[in-house]
């Protein structure tokens, strides 16, 4: 494993070829470059995958080189392998590397091709960093790194305004959580001395056995910087707008990249949250509210992309419920599927948007079954993956989530009882998109080929399809991260309210949502469906309680009374310059007398004072 520096060096080797000489180069070749730099990651995540499996699981270090030092603390650039890692990194280069396979067609058009696959490249090695890392500073410059390519992507089409408004958003609202993410780090330093994960682990089980309130308020500033990045609760309203960027950003940021390093972070330090059940009872409470309020919301969005951003954030939600409840494992269980349904329906949402001529509105669409079928029947599988049918990769991993926040000890049973309504939302909302966009008459005119016959777009879905469907059986054993798991089950008929409320909801969606002859469905327009449609108010009240004051502030401002002290110096020393250098007239006798002049001065000032 000493070539473990290579995964995140090959995308960075790729946006550096392609930032400094994409411009010389046909569009084959940056497509080949971008997509073959995270393709050879591929197979070097693969060869180390194996290599770790024949070694035992044995965890892996390698320091790279001595970075700097925090007094005598040294930081270095270093890497650290082990079973949380490795299923992250994985995650991250494969189905990365589909969506640069799927944007490799949805991009071939568009003249900046470089710019956007240097963009794209650079995001994956932030995060193949962040993941890597095996100090809270590299996971910090990782952490850093997607936020700043997040902005990059989101407003990549940065001529329309809209576009580069949601990238700054985007960019504002997480950087809030980075705030509190570095006062966390911050405080950590500051008690314990030690920034290396591992080793700073354990000295916080032996130090703060009996630092309650230290644990408390490390626990939750984390909790700040991983709400930010994860799109949680209150630091959720930029991923609806993130969907400005091209499609296939919003499937990176959805399945692979950004919005999974919140749970990646709170997983990773799950030794310091379990020594504090107040900061788990939090953790759980923002994770079940957040899914709650992204479902509701979710239920009258018209955007296809929304709809699913919307969905992303209720799914996250999930995730941090369960490392909210002790199931750490059953986190990234549910981060792996989740990336895989979740990164076939945005690709699939993309290939259905290009044929509707850039049109993102659902109630402009169906009757998509007759005219793309194959597309069709792929949406319908991410769908089921999402809404956690019976034999789906959702489904394993979400009923094991219900499972352990019922036996939870942290939890409790309104959090498990809100995480089933949410449950229910998710199919309802799920299935009203499917019959709005797939059943009824056409309700925008497309050409009839079905864009998925394309070779370079079905490549990435079938696997993904595939793996939507089966991903829930693939073996993921992270005993040696987070020991055993707790092998109690919940009574049996809550495994059959959790699984009937997909079913209800599906049955609920068809009433409600199925067109019924040749009358196209409409939005619902009253004053509560747009209240859900509007994110239920919250860009209102963060409007309101931050930005209109500080625009208030600037309009009373204009003159800027920082930049008017700073002119008063100025017009002072102008001021007394030019009436300085009047004296300076050459002559003789000026300059003797105005020494003798102030001689006299001198001495009278002094006979004065004595």
């Amino acid at each position: 494993m000493p070539f473990l520096w290579l995964i995140p060096t090959l995308p960075l080797a790729g946006f550096l070829v392609l930032l400094f000489g994409g411009r010389r180069l046909s569009h084959r070749v940056i497509s080949l470059i971008g997509v073959g730099s995270i393709a050879l990651a591929v197979m070097v995540t693969l060869s180390i995958g194996l290599e770790y499996q024949a070694n035992q699981a044995v965890d892996y270090r390698v320091s790279l080189w001595h970075w700097f030092s925090l007094g005598n603390t040294p930081i270095g650039f270093s890497l650290y392998l082990d079973a949380l890692s490795l299923t992250m990194t994985a995650i991250v280069t494969g189905i990365g590397f589909l969506i640069h396979c799927y944007a490799a067609a949805y991009m071939q058009q568009d003249a900046d091709l470089a710019r956007f696959f240097a963009y794209m490249n650079l995001f994956v090695c932030a995060m193949l960093l962040l993941v890597l890392a095996d100090n809270l500073v590299l996971l910090y410059l990782g952490w850093e790194g997607v936020g700043l390519c997040s902005f990059l992507l989101i407003g990549f089409w940065y001529k329309n305004p809209e576009n580069a408004a949601a990238a700054k958003k985007a960019f504002i609202v997480t950087r809030v959580g980075d705030t509190s993410l570095l006062i966390g780090l911050l405080l950590l330093f500051g008690h314990l001395g030690e920034l290396e994960i591992q080793p700073l682990l354990t000295v916080v089980q032996d130090n703060w056995q009996h630092e309650p309130n230290l644990v408390w308020w490390a626990c939750i500033f984390l909790l700040g910087g991983a709400a930010g990045k994860s799109a949680q609760l209150p630091l959720h309203t930029w991923l609806p707008d993130a969907m400005a960027g091209p499609t296939p950003v919003s499937a990176l940021i959805h399945a692979a990249t950004m919005v999974t390093a919140g749970v990646y972070l709170i997983a990773r330090m799950f030794p310091l949250y379990a020594m504090s059940p107040d900061a788990m009872l939090v953790v759980s409470w923002v994770g079940v509210l957040t899914l709650l309020i992204a479902g509701i919301a979710a239920l009258q969005q018209t955007d296809f992309k929304r709809i699913l951003a919307y969905s992303t954030i209720s799914q996250i939600g999930y995730m941090i419920l369960a490392l909210g409840a002790g199931g750490w494992s059953l986190a990234i269980f549910h981060l792996m599927t989740h990336a895989f349904f979740k990164a076939l329906l945005f690709l699939i949402a993309g290939t259905i948007i290009i044929k509707h001529h850039h049109n993102q509105n659902i109630f402009d669409m169906g009757g998509v079954r007759h005219s793309m079928p194959k597309t069709s029947a792929l949406l319908v599988i991410g769908l089921a993956g999402l809404t956690a049918i019976p034999g789906t990769s959702g489904f394993f991993s979400k009923e094991a989530i219900l499972n352990q926040v019922f036996i939870s000890s942290t939890a409790g049973p309104l959090i498990w009882w809100l995480a089933l309504l949410g449950a229910l939302l998710t199919a309802i909302y799920s299935f009203r998109l499917m019959f709005i966009v797939l059943c009824g008459p056409a309700r925008n005119k497309i050409s009839i080929e079905d864009v998925s016959t394309n070779s370079h777009f079905s490549l990435p879905l079938i696997p993904l399809a595939l793996l939507a469907l089966f991903g829930g059986f693939i073996p993921l054993d992270l005993t040696s991260v987070f020991g055993s798991l707790n092998t109690l089950s919940s009574p049996g008929w809550s495994h059959f309210l959790a699984i009937s409320v997909t079913f209800v909801g599906l049955f609920l969606a068809y009433l409600l949502y199925l067109p019924t002859g040749n009358k196209p469905p409409v939005a619902n327009d009253s004053l509560l469906a747009r209240f859900a449609n509007q994110g239920l108010g919250f860009d209102w009240l963060y409007a309101f309680m931050f930005v209109k004051p500080v625009q208030t502030l600037a309009r009373w401002n204009k003159s800027d009374a920082v930049d008017s002290a700073y002119r008063l110096l100025a017009w002072f020393s102008l001021t007394w310059h030019e009436l300085l250098s009047q004296s300076q007239s050459g002559k003789l006798r000026w300059y003797a007398s105005g020494f003798v002049l102030g001689t006299v001065m001198l001495l009278g000032g002094a006979i004065w004072w004595l």
